[in-house]
């Protein structure tokens, strides 16, 4: 990285926001993250300032006063939970309107990273081009949206689109609290051996990836839209090398049919607002291709360097040395804490 640049992060209080400070830490750049939640790693509490994406004077004040040359847009609402209110989403399409409006008016900024999602189009889907959307969510037409408030901006800085696969490692709540927690408890069950090929990344890779972007060639990366992650692999290998880390033994695995079964079980007591280890959102992820193109990633950056077995080690290091303890002092919020990601 070149010794000059001055980071500003937005969401890097979240999941893949803590891994990105942290590495951008280690090799000492100059950061602050912009986010209305606090640091999930408590270590990263001088390096935050507290405010929300939707307060246009405050994102301009906070890029006059840092002087950003790089910006890192990792701040949305990830959940897929709201099915039909667009609004409950406009922190991600407003809040990067807003932020592109301070970024025009803040001349240090030389390049910058928008995060939308591969969830711009649906399971199956295979986009042509860049401009071919078929978002099957609200979340994913509010990250459309990102992408169209992107182009229009009239940016004079440098800009990259990236969308996210679906990302896991260490400080990932959402495994934490789901797939690491059923499987310790010896409850985790497969559904059937049928080979399904999903797009998923180890947070690792994705943050060297974003590393990489911040300073590649123009020609490289300047308006491109790039998927961050792993090249697609069978589900059942990333399953079997955590089942195996974290609990010695592998998997077990049920018919399909019974599962669907459970899932429909979890929805009625998920409507209930009880909780529950599989629904019909998580068995569809489970048994459904989704396949995302990472040629033109690496292409542009390189292979990311490490595997799916170092990611687990990391992940289950985290998880086994305190992954819990954040939470007892942890900020409630009456917004959307956009943390507990969804992949």
């Amino acid at each position: 990285m070149t010794s000059d640049m001055r980071l500003l992060i937005t969401g890097g209080s979240g999941f893949i926001g803590t891994n990105f400070v942290q590495e951008c830490l280690a090799q000492g750049i100059t950061l602050l993250n912009f986010d209305w939640n606090p640091p999930l790693n408590p270590a990263h509490a001088p390096y935050w300032r507290e405010a929300d994406i939707l307060d246009g004077p405050a994102m301009a004040q906070a890029l006059a006063d840092f002087k950003p040359t790089h910006i890192v847009h990792l701040a949305a609402r990830t959940d897929t939970e709201e099915p039909i209110d667009m609004d409950a989403y406009r922190q991600n399409h407003e809040g990067t309107r807003v932020l592109l409006e301070a970024v025009k008016q803040c001349p240090s900024v030389r390049r910058m990273i928008v995060t939308s999602t591969q969830f711009v189009c649906e399971a199956g889907y295979q986009p042509k081009h860049d401009l071919d959307f078929k978002p099957f969510t609200v979340y994913g037409e509010s990250k459309r949206r990102t992408e169209m408030i992107t182009r229009e901006a009239g940016l004079t800085c440098e800009w990259v689109i990236i969308r996210p696969t679906t990302i896991w490692g260490p400080w990932s709540l959402r495994y934490r609290d789901v797939l690491f927690k059923v499987m310790r408890k010896g409850l985790y069950f497969h559904p059937g051996r049928e080979r399904v090929v999903r797009s998923y990344g180890y947070v690792g890779n994705v943050v060297w990836q974003i590393m990489r972007m911040l300073e590649a060639p123009s020609e490289h990366v300047h308006q491109q839209v790039l998927y961050v992650g792993d090249p697609p692999f069978d589900l059942k290998l990333w399953v079997e090398e955590v089942s195996k880390q974290l609990v010695g033994k592998p998997v077990r695995y049920i018919p399909s049919w019974l599962v669907r079964s459970l899932a429909l079980i979890g929805d009625a007591l998920k409507a209930l607002r009880l909780p529950f280890p599989i629904t019909s959102g998580r068995y569809r992820s489970m048994t459904s291709d989704y396949i995302t193109p990472m040629d033109r990633t690496i292409a542009a950056v390189g292979e990311a360097p490490y595997s799916i077995a170092q990611g687990v080690t990391a992940m289950v290091h985290w998880y086994d040395d305190g992954s819990q303890r954040w939470k007892a002092g942890a900020k409630k919020d009456a917004r959307m804490d956009s943390r507990v990601e969804k992949g």
